[in-house]
Formats: structure tokens, sequence, C-alpha cells
């Protein structure tokens, strides 16, 4: 059972986080959801339609992990079933970022497979786990969709199949990226976007 973690504290860090991924480019408009785990059944998420880079307290709101606000008027937005289901799948998952970077928008949309590899960098150290340039990383890449519970159905059966870590794409719409609280969240989607960066840029050069 997971220390429940005051809310003051979560939005706190998902406010910065914000302001930070708004601050590189990697949620225009109003694009992308955030979210961490209050306790095992609970979860702060932001609120639809607000943008990344100028949330306040107001902005965030409490759900169970179907997803449900609780006690709140505001609304989540629908891609928070994904948010917790991973929560869901792994309860060592603390929090999430989904993103809309150029980058992971485009190589989404170019990976033909279910799995997009990476291998040959020493950035893919900044990922848990992972101690070696030499071994290749895969993220597993699902189709888009505007049905999420079809779409969190997809990754709970991948998931059954493999594990998924680090993060996973959707194509031609953007990465979700965790860890076990915000920061190391944090770490895993700036690592995944300078990978990301490195293979667009050996794509174009290479003949």
């Amino acid at each position: 059972m997971r220390t429940a973690i005051p809310s003051a504290i979560v939005s706190s860090a998902l406010i910065e986080a914000g302001r930070w991924i708004d601050a590189q480019g990697w949620c225009p408009a109003t694009g992308g959801n955030f979210s961490a785990r209050l306790s095992d059944d609970q979860a702060l998420v932001t609120a639809s339609g607000r943008h990344k880079g100028r949330l306040t307290d107001e902005d965030l709101l409490t759900v169970d992990l179907d997803g449900q606000p609780l006690e709140s008027k505001l609304k989540p937005s629908a891609e928070t079933l994904l948010h917790t289901r991973l929560y869901q799948l792994n309860s060592a998952i603390g929090a999430v970022l989904h993103t809309h970077s150029v980058a992971s928008t485009v190589l989404s949309r170019l990976e033909t497979d279910d799995w997009f590899t990476l291998c040959g960098y020493e950035m893919q150290k900044s990922l848990a786990g992972n101690q070696s340039h030499e071994a290749a990383i895969q993220l597993a890449v699902f189709d888009n969709t505007q049905d999420m519970p079809a779409l969190a159905e997809q990754l709970a059966l991948r998931w059954q199949q493999t594990p998924l870590n680090w993060g996973f794409l959707v194509r031609g719409h953007g990465l979700y990226a965790w860890g076990h609280d915000v920061n190391e969240a944090r770490r895993h989607l700036e690592g995944l976007e300078f990978l990301f960066a490195c293979e667009l840029e050996m794509r174009r050069l290479r003949p």
C-alpha cells in the first residue's frame, strides 16, 4: 500500500512540470495532460482544455482510478483513462506526463511497427534500469483513436504480453512518459525527447 501524498505537494509538482514542459515547446496550445498518484485509488489530473504552461491549483482535480471526478465540477480529459489504467497496471507508477512534441509526433507516424526501437545513444542511461548505450530500448506504439476506453484496453492487453517501461507513443499524437514520481517522470520525458530529437535528425541525414 502506498503512503498517501498531500495534494498540495502533488499539485505544486505538476504545476512546475507544466511550466517547464511548456518552455520546451512540448505541449502547444492546450495539448497534453498530466497526472500524479495521490494514493492507491486516487490521482490528481489536469482538467480538460487547460494550457499546461499556465496551470494553477484550480486547473487540477482528483479522480478515482476509473477516471471519475471526486467532488469536482471540472472535466478531466478523456485521456485520463490512459493515466488511470497505467496506475492500475503498475503500482510503482506515481506520475504520468503526456506531451505533443514535434519529434515524438513525427517519429510515431514514421514507425510502422508496433514497437519503436532506439539503440546506441548514451542518453539511454537517463531511463531507469538502463545501464548501457548498447542495449536496445523499445517503446510500444499504438494507433491513434478518439475511443479512449478502447485504447486503454489495448494498453492493458499489450502490458499483459510485455510490461512496458518508461513510456509509449501514440501515432500522430505524442508521448506518454511515467516514473515513480513527478521528478522521475520528468527525467524520463526529457531523456526520451532528447533521444527522439537525435533519431529524427539521424533519419534526416541518412542518404
